[in-house]
């Protein structure tokens, strides 16, 4: 038991990024994400991903290349 994490110790959400559907749909179930408590949510869709530093514009991540974003919540952190 010493080496299992908490529950508390584990993000609220994971997100994991990919450059096709399939391999995002079956990260859930490939890290047995239920087990440790997330579920998904919402859709995999795909997304451009941007940063913002400071009060500057967006600039594109990953030279603006989309990709398909699952991301993971832990069960009951809905508030």
């Amino acid at each position: 038991m010493a080496d299992d994490k908490k529950t508390s110790d584990l993000p609220e959400r994971i997100t994991v990024l990919a450059r096709e559907f399939t391999p995002a749909a079956m990260e859930f179930h490939r890290r047995n994400m239920s087990e440790k408590g997330y579920r998904m949510e919402g859709q995999i869709v795909q997304r451009r991903f941007q940063m913002i530093e400071g009060l500057g514009a967006p600039k594109d991540l990953f030279d603006g290349e989309l990709f398909y974003a699952a991301t993971f919540v832990r069960k009951g952190e809905e508030k």
